[in-house]
């Protein structure tokens, strides 16, 4: 089995189960630390002829990491390609543990063991706090409803202010993010890399809670330890103002 991954929590999760199958990942593939494999370019812009170089029996892809038209060419060259797309923190560990199994893994990994058991009984804020959780800025872009990283902030006790927008990523001004008027204003490092100096000070007065993108959107290892530290996070907002 030859496995060329262009999603970089799908890396993670291969590189840690069946180290042996990955031949190919994207540049922005960071995990496991270290990863010595070919690489093949970024998510949105792969270099597929560098891709089918590899001679993949399977390329990874996401609907939301990738674009459809990669997926169309590398079949149309005669690449098999799986395609995934949790929407929750349950569908998430079940496309794992069939992906793997499909890939070779004779039993579920330990990693996979032990976030089924942290997220069985995560912990939450309490009480629950609405948010509004901006993924990107200039433009302003948050989280509407119907993703995999609303349902982990769901199951912690944040309530998302856009999760029954029609669409899955609003593109409010931030007049309008202020007008929501949320307890907490939740702020990701990635994609874009929000920080203690880059984003609170958009909502004075606001506590604002600055988290691990890689812990929020990916499934992949990191969701065994994800529970505990964005709990953590979220418990321990900044205020500007």
């Amino acid at each position: 089995m030859r496995v060329v991954s262009l999603v970089p929590s799908l890396t993670e999760a291969v590189a840690s189960t069946l180290p042996e199958v990955l031949v190919g990942a994207t540049d922005w593939c960071s995990h496991p630390v270290g990863l010595d494999v070919a690489r093949v370019g970024g998510s949105k812009y792969p270099d597929l002829d560098r891709v089918r170089a590899l001679r993949p029996d399977v390329v990874l892809l996401n609907v939301e990491e990738n674009r459809r038209a990669d997926a169309e060419a590398l079949r149309a060259a005669g690449v098999p390609v799986r395609v995934t797309y949790p929407r929750t923190v349950p569908r998430a560990l079940t496309e794992l543990g069939e992906l793997l199994t499909e890939l070779g893994a004779p039993a579920e990994p330990p990693w996979l063991e032990a976030a089924r058991r942290a997220w069985a009984t995560p912990p939450r804020l309490a009480p629950s706090r609405r948010a509004v959780v901006p993924v990107w800025r200039r433009p302003w872009v948050v989280l509407g409803g119907d993703t995999f990283a609303g349902d982990v902030l769901r199951r912690l006790g944040v309530v998302n202010a856009y999760d029954e927008h029609p669409e899955r990523y609003p593109r409010p001004s931030l007049t309008e993010l202020r007008e929501q008027e949320p307890d907490l204003v939740v702020l990701p490092d990635e994609p874009y890399l929000f920080t203690a100096d880059d984003g609170p000070e958009a909502f004075p007065g606001v506590p604002c809670a600055l988290l691990s993108g890689r812990h929020l959107t990916w499934y992949g290892p990191s969701l065994a330890e994800a529970p505990t530290l964005l709990a953590d996070q979220l418990s321990r907002p900044v205020l500007v103002g």
